[in-house]
């Protein structure tokens, strides 16, 4: 049993303990690329969820892991056979119930460990910290933690080099050959504002990629992966150990 994850913990563990912080993974299922499975993002949240997890509880952090949610907004890619959508005011819903039960129980204090591009929670926590005044409402993108160029060599951000390596490195058995990977050459805007980023509108998953993803997978290996995975994961933990160590009431410097 893992104490630092609630999934293994049983009641007789659970009922008396203190926990300072919850970790809520969330992923999505959806395609990536001809070689990666669909439950990429979830894949990648368990894993870098429980191992950050680990390394800030064994520094003295009081948390507790839950079970990934593995369904995420895929609003651009409603005609990609079983990408599965949540829309955000589903989210907002289910987001709501357990920031509901964590209040309720004196655990304050909730960190989510988003791992799918398409979920965007601030405004979400904006809304939920009023309802919940006493609450420690925070997000991380892990994916965005690191920077990317010390570690790959081809830029992309779904179903790339980076993700690739990844699940090379976590779970080699569910990558096909990488000669049977599309090149995720994607399409840009037309227009400049959207092409700088100051200006946006959603993807439309099928016209930008013919091969669903976003950034070209061919140089990936499992060890590129591995020190990826290794770096973001202490980078992770220690964020994991300062919330769960933090007063709320001192936040600011």
């Amino acid at each position: 049993m893992k104490q630092y994850l609630l999934a293994e913990c049983n009641w007789k563990d659970i009922k008396d303990r203190q926990i300072d912080l919850a970790i809520l993974p969330w992923g999505a299922t959806e395609a990536h690329n001809y070689h990666m499975p669909y439950g990429t993002d979830v894949y990648e949240a368990d894993s870098i969820a429980a191992e950050a997890g680990r390394i800030a509880w064994e520094a003295g952090a009081k948390l507790t892991v839950l079970p990934t949610i593995p369904f995420g907004v895929n609003t651009g890619q409603t005609d990609i056979k079983l990408d599965i959508n949540l829309y955000p005011s589903t989210q907002l819903a289910i987001l709501n119930d357990i920031v509901e039960v964590l209040n309720r129980q004196g655990i304050f204090k909730l960190l989510i460990v988003n791992s799918h591009g398409g979920n965007d929670f601030k405004t979400m926590l904006r809304e939920l910290g009023v309802r919940y005044p006493k609450m420690l409402l925070s997000t991380c993108n892990w994916f965005q933690s690191m920077d990317k160029k010390q570690y790959f060599e081809e830029p992309g951000d779904h179903a790339d080099e980076m993700e690739t390596c990844l699940i090379m490195h976590l779970r080699p058995e569910l990558v096909l050959p990488l000669d049977q990977a599309g090149d995720g050459k994607d399409k840009k805007p037309r227009i400049q504002g959207f092409k700088e980023g100051w200006a946006w509108k959603e993807r439309e998953w099928s016209k930008v990629s013919a091969d669903t993803g976003i950034g070209n997978p061919k140089k990936s290996t499992a060890e590129k992966g591995a020190r990826f995975f290794t770096d973001v994961t202490q980078k992770l933990g220690k964020l994991m150990l300062e919330l769960s160590q933090i007063d709320k009431e001192d936040f600011y410097e």
